[in-house]
C-alpha cells in the first residue's frame, strides 16, 4: 500500500489535491496574518500555554510539560521572533504545498506547527491538517510529482553533488557529464 502512495501516477494526483486543500489552509492563514488590520502578536496565545497547559483530567498533571518549558523558555523570552515565524511559516508552508515546491519540507513544518499548537491545547483544524499533511509525507517524493519539485529537486541535486565534489550515479544520463 506505501508503494502506491510513493510511486502510482494516481496517487500523485491524489495527493496533488490533498496538497491544494492543506496548501491553501496553511496560506490563507498565514496571509491573514501577515496582512491583518493589527500586527499578530502570539503573547497572549503563548502565555496561556503556559499558565493553562493540557492536563491529565485523572491525575491534574500537565500533559506535555517539555512543551510548556520550550514555550515559557525559549517561545516567550523570543516573542519577536515568534511574531514573524508563525505568520511568515504558515504562508511558505501554504506556498510550497500549493507549487509542489520542497514539498515535503513544507509537510514537515506544517506538521511541525500542527503539532505545537495542539500541544498547547488548540485543536481546531490542526489534527486535520496534520493528517492530510502526513499523507503527503508518506508519499515521498510522488508528492511533487506534479509540482514544481519536478525541476527544483533535480537542480538541487545537482548543485550540491558539484558542491561536495560528488560523481553523478550515472554518467550518461545525469545533466550529460561524463565521468572520466
Amino acid at each position: 500500500m506505501l508503494k502506491f502512495w510513493k510511486e502510482h501516477k494516481i496517487a500523485g494526483i491524489l495527493v496533488t489535491i490533498v496538497r491544494f486543500v492543506v496548501g491553501f489552509a496553511w496560506l490563507d492563514a498565514g496571509w491573514h496574518k501577515i496582512t491583518g488590520a493589527t500586527p499578530f502578536d502570539a503573547t497572549g496565545f503563548l502565555n496561556a500555554a503556559v499558565n493553562n497547559p493540557v492536563l491529565d483530567k485523572a491525575t491534574g498533571e500537565a500533559v506535555y510539560p517539555t512543551y510548556t518549558a520550550f514555550v515559557e523558555h525559549f517561545a516567550l523570552p523570543n516573542v519577536g521572533f515568534i511574531n514573524v515565524a508563525i505568520p511568515w511559516g504558515e504562508f511558505l508552508v501554504g506556498l510550497g504545498l500549493i507549487l509542489g515546491t520542497l514539498t515535503l519540507t513544507a509537510a514537515f513544518f506544517g506538521a511541525l506547527m500542527n503539532f505545537m499548537f495542539m500541544f498547547a491545547g488548540t485543536v481546531s483544524t490542526n489534527p486535520w491538517l496534520l493528517l492530510l499533511g502526513l499523507m503527503v509525507i508518506f508519499a515521498g517524493t510522488n508528492a511533487g510529482r506534479f509540482g514544481l519539485d519536478r525541476y527544483v529537486l533535480p537542480l538541487m541535486h545537482k548543485g550540491l553533488d558539484r558542491l561536495f565534489h560528488r560523481k553523478p550515479k550515472n554518467p550518461t544520463t545525469d545533466a550529460g557529464l561524463l565521468v572520466k
